[in-house]
């Protein structure tokens, strides 16, 4: 009998302690915590405010989003790539360096928009129309004149086409009534440049076209091994009087400019 109430004891002492040892391990529920045997109310806690905010979609083409900006969180545009200004302004320098370059006309391009003046020498196309007597095919003489049916001489060398053929129209008025003339420059030869020297080929070259001094060797076919390439003098007449203009060959794009020769100069190569 000692020994069951014993037992009896001794088992309810063990299921107080585990009761206790639960009791003080099960976590607060329903808003109260457990601390020392008694309940009290858990004391909330306060959430850290919220730092982030929305950010708009990324497109995923890899292109860049033109015309819709979108909203961020705070009601501000988002930045949208554009292309750099640096790109347009660099644009409108171009094209303004193109026009400047293009103002800058070449001096052959200069000189061959100019009026071509007939010379001695030169052979010249006059015809009148409806009328094969009067149409002559005449080259300038060296006094400058050339010589028609019912015209006889007239003056042809420092005119234009143009004006040479309004004479020639007026002289015919007298005979034909209302008269169509044309003046056409069949050959050139009254523009010439001489080299001479020590040069393959010397002689008097036709310049049909702007030409250089560098050119202008090149017709006579070069220079020879023996000429002197930095004593070279162009002599030029002007004002009534001869100009010594030097010319060194060796230092052509460097100091000494290609310049263009002139009807009448003469290229002496030591």
């Amino acid at each position: 009998m000692k020994h069951r109430l014993a037992a009896a004891i001794l088992l309810s002492a063990c299921v107080g302690f585990a009761a206790e040892a639960f009791a003080q391990n099960q976590p607060a529920t329903s808003g109260t915590q457990s601390s020392g045997g008694s309940s009290q109310p858990a004391k909330p806690t306060a959430a850290p405010p919220s730092t982030t905010t929305a950010q708009p979609a990324k497109p995923t083409g890899g292109q860049p989003t033109l015309g819709i900006q979108p909203l961020t969180s705070v009601g501000q545009p988002s930045s949208v790539d554009r292309v750099p200004a640096g790109n347009a302004r660099d644009s409108r320098s171009s094209a303004s360096d193109a026009r400047a370059a293009a103002a800058k006309v070449d001096p052959r391009i200069a000189e061959m928009a100019t009026a071509y003046q007939i010379g001695p020498e030169d052979l010249l196309d006059i015809s009148v129309w409806k009328n094969v007597e009067l149409s002559k095919i005449v080259p300038v003489r060296p006094d400058g004149k050339v010589s028609l049916p019912l015209v006889n001489d007239i003056q042809a060398a420092g005119l234009t086409p143009n004006e040479l053929r309004d004479q020639i129209t007026t002289r015919l008025a007298e005979y034909i009534p209302a008269p169509e003339v044309s003046v056409m420059v069949r050959e050139v030869h009254s523009r010439k440049v001489s080299v001479v020297g020590n040069v393959k080929m010397p002689g008097r070259y036709d310049i049909k076209s702007p030409m250089t001094v560098l050119e202008a060797i090149a017709l006579a076919q070069g220079l020879t091994d023996f000429a002197a390439r930095d004593r070279i003098v162009v002599l030029r007449q002007q004002d009534g009087s001869t100009q010594h203009i030097p010319f060194n060959y060796r230092k052509v794009g460097d100091d000494q400019q290609n310049f263009f020769v002139r009807p009448g100069d003469i290229i002496v190569v030591p």
